[in-house]
């Protein structure tokens, strides 16, 4: 797997790092970026017209949270969600906020901080690991961010050895259509496409809250 951030993709310009050579997996991430400019995707990220369309507030609403959990967000990149998911799982609950880039993750301290969130634990993951506790995790959030992920079939198989049980994994990505928020069609996976690798990696469809215009929201279960 490339090493490359897990961050949610909006509408600015990426630095695009060379796609893998001719032949990869169709389970390859559809585009590489660099992160490295932290403050370059604050603006995206943290925009505040985002709020509108993404609706952080009742995605954690709909996923059901409660006090003592523990919560990963994969992909946390600046740590939009971040507060949100610490609230939902009070001081008792951990938010691990994860990222492979470590500019992102330094952020993702500093922001905490500032936000005296304390039950949020930024995480230097590895591109084929999140490096979460093993069978420590509640439920995982990959917002905007599944895209990013090579050899996502292994990938999500080694994600369920960090779920407790009863634990899932939800999902919220781009429609791969024409919509006037996310990157261009080619970076963007089928929401068909992901229930498949979902299936193939030992998931099963839970739920899915009709919640967001612009995006999927999807609810997995090892089966």
């Amino acid at each position: 797997m490339a090493a490359v951030a897990l961050c949610g993709c909006a509408t600015a310009k990426p630095t695009v790092v060379p796609a893998p050579p001719e032949g990869h997996s169709p389970h390859d991430a559809t585009v590489h970026h660099s992160f490295a400019d932290v403050q370059q995707w604050v603006a995206v990220f943290d925009d505040p017209t985002r709020d509108v369309w993404q609706k952080p507030a009742d995605v954690v609403r709909a996923l059901g949270l409660r006090e003592g959990m523990h919560v990963a967000d994969i992909g946390a990149g600046t740590g939009y969600f971040s507060r949100y998911l610490a609230a939902a799982v009070g001081d008792s609950g951990a938010a691990f906020a994860v990222d492979t880039e470590p500019q992102m993750v330094a952020h993702l301290r500093e922001r905490a901080e500032q936000e005296a969130t304390s039950n949020v634990v930024p995480i230097l993951a590895s591109a084929d690991n999140p490096r979460l506790p093993v069978a420590g995790v509640d439920l995982v959030l990959i917002v905007d961010s599944l895209h990013h992920i090579d050899d996502r079939i292994n990938y999500l198989r080694r994600l369920r050895s960090f779920l407790k049980h009863g634990g899932r994994v939800a999902v919220i990505d781009f429609k791969k259509e024409s919509i006037p928020v996310g990157p261009p069609p080619e970076h963007k996976l089928a929401r068909a496409q992901v229930v498949e690798e979902f299936g193939t990696a030992g998931y099963r469809l839970a739920s899915e809250p009709d919640i967001l215009p612009y995006q999927y929201f999807l609810i997995f279960e090892p089966e």
